[in-house]
């Protein structure tokens, strides 16, 4: 990776990722795209230009006017979000991740995408999922993820496009705002610990769920481009996961840093059904087998990480 475009460069992943990149290649290297514009150091640390992911020729002239060589396509309408707006939701996650590809067929580019535990469903093993299963969603995000690991696999078989992609687990992040995930419970809590000593959670407790923390998540995007091609055999998805967690197991870990925390479950229907569709695990030996993937944080880590960062910026 020498020259880099990253789409949705503002939202969860995109924020940090593109600090993190620019820390590593170079600041001038990376280029960062959004539909908007904001004051943050993702913005302002480096090139950026407003980009709709619905538009080909957009994305190809800014493309080529960098002359990147590594396209990573973060732009997508998450879960929950998606559910509220299917159709919206296919268009602009199918259209703009078939625009990214197109671009770097174009560009002869390196890319990446972020799949989802999301594109397995109710018919999928639960526990320790494994890499190759079968998928059977039952959201629109789950469905738009499953096509696009597909899409993926096309080009890089049609088109020797360099694909790569990570099945991701909730994300944990103190910087970034949620953005209408059905995992986002597990940021909002540390949140509401902080400011009000107290959390009512959307998702039910015993629902378990693979969460990561955000600094292990970049790491496997970086660690996975780096890696040997020739030593790949899926590409588009692997599984990632550091840790299975149910809320209630969130709040007892908050416990011990806030004392008189305490939480309450006002059931969110439409996050819980989809919650409830997902495994409970994933299995991500495909991943350290073949590129070497390791979670560094667990849920004490983790939590210790998140309660201090996020006092420091409330």
């Amino acid at each position: 990776m020498k020259r880099i475009l990253i789409t949705g460069a503002l939202g969860q992943i995109g924020t940090e990722l593109t600090v993190k990149l620019r820390k590593i290649y170079g600041s001038d290297a990376v280029i960062a795209s959004d539909i908007h514009i904001n004051e943050s150091e993702t913005a302002e640390g480096g090139p950026f230009e407003i980009l709709d992911v619905t538009e080909l020729k957009s994305m190809f002239e800014i493309a080529k006017k960098y002359s990147v060589d590594t396209v990573i396509h973060l732009a997508a309408l998450l879960s929950a979000t998606s559910e509220a707006r299917p159709i919206y939701a296919w268009n602009l996650n199918m259209g703009g991740l078939l625009n990214a590809l197109e671009t770097a067929r174009e560009m002869k580019a390196q890319f990446f995408t972020p799949s989802s535990i999301g594109v397995f469903g109710p018919s999928t093993p639960k526990n320790l999922t494994p890499q190759d299963t079968i998928m059977r969603p039952t959201t629109m995000y789950g469905v738009n993820k499953v096509a696009g690991e597909l899409l993926c696999d096309y080009y890089y078989q049609k088109f020797n496009v360099d694909t790569r992609g990570l099945r991701f687990p909730g994300l944990i992040s103190y910087v970034a705002p949620p953005g209408g995930g059905t995992t986002d419970y597990a940021v909002e809590i540390f949140y509401s610990a902080i400011k009000h000593g107290n959390y009512s959670c959307y998702i039910d407790k015993g629902t378990y769920l693979d969460m990561m923390y955000m600094p292990d998540a970049l790491n496997a995007i970086v660690n996975l481009m780096e890696a040997d091609s020739s030593k790949l055999t899926h590409r588009n998805s692997f599984n990632v996961t550091a840790m299975s967690i149910a809320p209630e197991e969130i709040a007892a870990e908050i416990t011990k840093h806030i004392r008189g925390f305490t939480i309450t479950y006002k059931v969110d229907p439409i996050r819980q059904r989809i919650a409830e569709s997902w495994p409970n695990s994933l299995d991500p030996a495909a991943a350290v087998i073949e590129w070497g993937f390791k979670a560094k944080y667990n849920l004490a880590t983790m939590t210790k990480d998140m309660i201090q960062n996020v006092r420091k910026k409330i």
